[in-house]
């Protein structure tokens, strides 16, 4: 007779999904976190891909894991540790073991820890749990043949049965945690739509492996997360950063009646912004990909000058390999959004890893005195909003515009709630007008911002030529003298200076008077705030200030930073934003906190961190 199960109610709970590439982490991970969204949890979710595209099956460089932490409360971040563990083969358990605590529960698919397997995983002993020390609560189910056994009547073979293993962990995971199965089920048949079959043998298995839980003859504590915050009143769906990014800049089109053009070549975290707007011809997007990163640049600078809201995306390297595009767009000061989900580097470095090393690249990392702004998303919803103010300050002040997102927010999704476009600010390009035709110059600007007036082709009376030569300031002509570049440049500079003014001032979460003034800037935003927001539970006086524009800065950054005797600036590199602020606000004295390893923070090490800090004289 099965021992009486205790169920535990908690404030939140990590889940993390590990497996070969192909055992469908991905799939079960992201299905777990929509139950539990739609359940009225918040999320947040960090896929973790091997950076092999298929490495061998059952070695820890072919690894795939997905974690999902879901809260009764707001959450800001993947979590530090997991509460469960799943764990498909050897490899998965000693890759996840680091992310264990005394009272993790692990599931195993037994069926996968043969003598082979260890051997692939490269154990020493037969033993895994007493070689990687590990004494958890473990439910080692026979997952592969209970899912032969399951479906031997359904039509598919072994291997089509093995595919639906993720399934039965999946249901597993669903009885642990007290989630009902309907909407897994739903998600399923939608999924596999024009394959009934293998629908129908996915939702046998997933219940199957949620019956098992039920009697299975072990004595266990299962959880349950009821979700206790207010949340306000709207439409939420699960997005990505990658998918936030793609419907902010559809916004910014519609907002400001222009097409949106998508030239861009396939890269590794980025290339879902691709995927995503090829779908939405019928919303007037436009989409090319490329047959390299250059030409994706060039074609989208093309469409900018014909009128449209023109976009190209990337990663680090592609950035490279577009800069001299860049360039072209800053001195013919035309409006571009180049999105680079940053990636671990340099080189191929990292690719299915996150990084911030990517900031004086975006800011400084063109030939000659190359301004132009640079956003940086904090989250993955926040993808939206970066999305949309790139696009409007590139139209309205013309000029590229960076924007910085990553691989853990653009993977990573959370509970969004779906805005309404009429709250989002308007959109007003700086056109040329009627009365402007008989004095307009190709360069003529705005006196206020220094914004030249956009003309764009078909408009009669308004025929001209920009490109990548200087110009002179009055005639707009081709110029070389010495005097005028000097101007140009200074002109160049100011215009972007100048949107300091448009956008929102910094703001310090927190204890103005607070001993530390932890500052950050793009997707290590949850992580921080987790850090601080624990060290004040814990009594510590700490401060916050994240930022989300970089260049230029918000015009208040000075006036906040000197506010404070004792400040740390954390971020996933060797401390760019640090030398950027140095630079920008001299004899600043600040402090250094810099991880470089392709994953997220753990906040336990951060509120470490920041109390040595505070007790350092």
């Amino acid at each position: 007779m099965a021992d009486e199960i205790v169920v535990k109610e908690l404030e939140r709970v990590v889940v993390r999904f590990s497996g070969d590439s192909g055992d469908g982490m991905q799939l079960a991970g992201n299905i777990f976190s929509n139950l539990s969204a739609v359940l009225g949890n918040d999320i947040s979710t960090f896929p973790d891909y091997p950076a092999e595209i298929r490495a061998p099956q059952g070695t820890i460089s072919g690894v795939s894991g997905f974690q999902v932490h879901i809260g009764a409360k707001k959450v800001f971040t993947s979590g530090d540790k997991c509460d469960v563990l799943v764990a498909m083969n050897p490899a998965a358990l000693k890759t996840n073991a680091k992310f264990l605590t005394p009272q993790s529960i692990i599931i195993i698919d037994i069926d996968s820890f043969t003598k082979k397997d260890l051997e692939k995983a490269l154990y020493n002993t037969d033993d895994p749990f007493a070689e990687l020390n590990i004494h958890n609560q473990v439910i080692d189910a026979p997952i592969t043949s209970m899912c032969k056994e399951s479906l031997k009547d359904s039509g598919l073979d072994n291997k089509a049965a093995i595919r639906c293993k993720n399934m039965f962990a999946l249901g597993l995971v669903c009885w642990l945690i007290n989630r009902p199965l309907d909407h897994a089920m739903h998600m399923l048949q939608e999924k596999f739509s024009k394959k009934p079959s293998i629908a129908e043998a996915n939702i046998k298995v997933l219940t199957d492996g949620y019956n098992y839980g039920h009697n299975i003859h072990a004595s266990i504590s299962t959880y349950v997360v009821e979700s206790k915050g207010e949340k306000e009143k709207g439409f939420y769906t699960d997005v990505n950063g990658n998918l936030a990014t793609a419907y902010g800049l559809v916004a910014a089109a519609e907002k400001s009646g222009l097409q949106l053009f998508l030239g861009s070549y396939p890269i590794t975290p980025a290339t879902d912004i691709l995927h995503y707007l090829s779908k939405w011809k019928e919303l007037g997007v436009v989409t090319v990909q490329c047959e390299d990163e250059i030409s994706g640049a060039c074609s989208a600078i093309g469409a900018s000058f014909a009128g449209n809201l023109a976009v190209t995306s990337t990663s680090g390297p592609g950035v490279c390999l577009k800069s001299e595009a860049i360039n072209l767009a800053v001195i013919a000061e035309l409006p571009l959004v180049i999105v680079n989900v940053q990636r671990g580097g340099p080189s191929t470095g990292l690719p299915t890893k996150s990084e911030q090393t990517d900031l004086l690249q975006a800011v400084y990392g063109r030939n000659g005195e190359s301004p132009l702004v640079v956003i940086a998303a904090t989250s993955p919803t926040n993808c939206f909003d970066s999305a949309y103010m790139a696009a409007k300050i590139a139209l309205e002040h013309m000029t590229p515009v960076i924007l910085l997102t990553d691989g853990y927010i653009a993977n990573g999704s959370a509970a969004w709630k779906i805005p309404s476009i009429k709250d989002y600010p308007e959109i007003k390009p700086n056109y040329v007008t009627k009365e402007m035709q008989e004095v307009w110059k190709p360069y003529m600007r705005n006196p206020e911002n220094q914004v030249r007036y956009w003309a764009t082709p078909g408009m009669e009376g308004f025929m001209h030529r920009v490109g990548g030569l200087e110009k002179d300031f009055v005639t707009s002509a081709i110029s070389t003298d010495a005097d005028n570049h000097h101007r140009m440049t200074l002109t160049r500079q100011a215009k972007i200076d100048y949107i300091a003014n448009c956008i929102p001032e910094l703001e310090v979460q927190g204890d103005k008077d607070a001993d530390l003034l932890v500052v950050g800037w793009g997707g290590t935003y949850g992580h921080l705030y987790s850090a601080v927001e624990k060290c004040n539970e814990e009594g510590k006086k700490v401060a916050f200030a994240h930022f989300q524009y970089i260049n230029p800065l918000p015009k208040n950054t000075e006036e906040v930073l000197r506010a404070f005797k004792k400040i740390v600036v954390v971020e996933q590199n060797l401390g760019q934003f640090a030398g950027l602020l140095r630079m920008k606000i001299p004899g600043l004295d600040i402090c250094q906190f810099n991880r470089v390893k392709g994953q997220p923070f753990n906040v336990v090490r951060l509120v470490e961190e920041f109390t040595k800090l505070m007790e350092e004289k």
